[in-house]
């Protein structure tokens, strides 16, 4: 087994399904232990038949009692990774203020919620080991770049950033390092399911695939290497970025 996480404690939320369940995957592998934690108990139960080493627990990340509570069960963090996200599709004037709410709070107030729960336990844990990370899930479509009818998906993305970068300034001298991943168009059981709502699935597909220059969707296993890269020490000297893997769309 590699150890380029070795003995280190890290929680991935969303962990039931696509970049969420891989990256747990990928960093119990890399000789991390686990904490995977997910709002849907069926996913995580075929997680751990998956990978038995991995520790799971139910977790609705918007519900803030929930967040503390666990956090005052589990050991101090080396690596968080916020994963958990929704997609809202349409224009500016598609947009309910029910929408608007839902979408901010999971998208940008759970890693708030998160973050203030866990971060003491890694600032004491960073004394010991030198450095912690905490990694937020952001986007392509961010202040990065703008799509068509994504226009609160990346707005909330967009919030991620300056979320990632405040994390990062206030906390770089204590060895706590944030950083933000900002994927392309992944094929995740989310994706899929957009996909399969659109009047016209196979033009839907077609055209998610047209859009990234090098010619297909990215897999999940396209994530995860970035990921580990940013929850391991290898990025020691990496924090407030926005790390693209997009496949050249934003060239």
């Amino acid at each position: 087994m590699s150890v380029r996480l070795n003995n280190k404690n890290i929680l991935v939320s969303a962990a039931g399904q696509g970049i969420g369940r891989a990256s747990a995957i990928a960093c119990a592998r890399e000789g991390a232990r686990v904490f995977a934690v997910d709002i849907n108990e069926a996913t995580l139960a075929t997680l751990v038949e998956e990978c038995p080493e991995i520790q799971v627990h139910k977790l609705d990340v918007c519900d803030r009692g929930q967040i503390n509570a666990l956090a005052e069960k589990l050991p101090q963090l080396d690596g968080l990774f916020n994963c958990a996200g929704f997609v809202h599709h349409g224009s500016v004037l598609d947009i309910s203020e029910e929408d608007w709410t839902f979408s901010f709070d999971l998208n940008v107030t759970s890693m708030y919620r998160m973050i203030q729960a866990f971060l003491p336990g890694m600032r004491e844990r960073a004394k010991v080991q030198g450095t912690a990370s905490i990694l937020n899930m952001s986007s392509m479509a961010s202040s990065l770049k703008g799509f068509p009818v994504r226009t609160l998906y990346g707005t909330t993305k967009a919030a991620v950033l300056g979320l990632t970068k405040g994390v990062a300034a206030d906390f770089v001298q204590e060895g706590i390092r944030c950083n933000a991943l900002c994927p392309g168009t992944v094929d995740t059981p989310s994706l899929r399911g957009r996909i399969a709502s659109a009047p016209d699935p196979v033009e839907a597909e077609k055209n998610f695939i047209a859009r990234q220059p090098m010619g297909r969707l990215a897999t999940v296993d396209d994530m995860t290497p970035m990921v580990v890269y940013l929850l391991s020490d290898e990025s020691r000297f990496v924090s407030g970025q926005a790390l693209l893997v997009d496949g050249g769309v934003t060239i």
